[in-house]
């Protein structure tokens, strides 16, 4: 018989965040599966759990996953996280869970802390629809057509980024956007340096033009 694939969220930068049954499915797995290994191995010391680690990530994705179905296969339990919040969502898993599915094996999603809903929460923003953009393209010519494409896009957006990317994101919102649209940047998210900045993009930008931060964000765009 198959083992159990679960797909845990861990927290997404304050560890008391984590849940209680994430903690009870992290201590009674055979092997946990991360991103990157010093990234896993800190989250596990944190709790005080020693498992066995394997990494599965964008650049081992295919080979990792074949490897994670027949550790399934030979009814031992795997739990994958990513380096931080709900693993797959924006993060590497996809092509683990399609085997999963394909060898019939059981898929259990253990939900827990996310940037995405708190970020939506604060911004002030109609939320009952929202569109999930993602992360843009790193060359600014194809991420301002990504930003052109968004304009007309009545429902509210929300953006994600690298964290040294977040100065060069408002400048083409700013260009894209213009003067009214509103922004709400949600940054460090749950962690002591937390901070939530309402305004537009060209404010925004000015603003972390002049006092440039370094952390995760998120970004919410009022909708047209």
């Amino acid at each position: 018989m198959s083992g159990t694939l679960y797909l845990v969220a861990i927290p997404i930068g304050n560890y008391d965040d984590i849940t209680l049954r994430a903690l009870n499915v992290l201590k009674s797995v055979d092997v946990v599966v991360c991103e990157e290994r010093n990234e896993g191995l800190r989250l596990l010391r944190q709790y005080g759990i020693e498992k066995q680690i394997e990494t599965l990530n964008e650049h081992n994705e295919t080979a990792a996953a074949s490897i994670m179905i027949d550790v399934l296969e030979e009814g031992k339990s795997v739990a994958l996280i990513s380096d931080a919040g709900t693993p797959v969502f924006s993060d590497p898993g996809r092509v683990l869970v399609e085997k999963a599915i394909k060898h019939t094996i059981k898929i259990v999603p253990v939900p827990g802390a996310s940037s995405l809903l708190p970020a939506l929460i604060v911004s002030g923003f109609p939320i009952k629809e929202f569109v999930f953009a993602g992360f843009l393209s790193p060359k600014r010519e194809r991420r301002l057509t990504e930003l052109h494409n968004l304009r007309k896009e009545q429902r509210t957006i929300v953006l994600m980024d690298t964290p040294y990317r977040l100065v060069q994101l408002l400048r083409d919102m700013a260009e894209v956007f213009g003067e009214t649209r509103r922004v709400c940047v949600a940054f460090d998210l749950t962690l002591s340096t937390e901070e939530i900045f309402h305004g537009t993009a060209p404010k925004l930008y000015q603003k972390f033009l002049k006092e440039e931060k370094k952390g995760e964000f998120v970004v919410v765009l009022e909708g047209k």
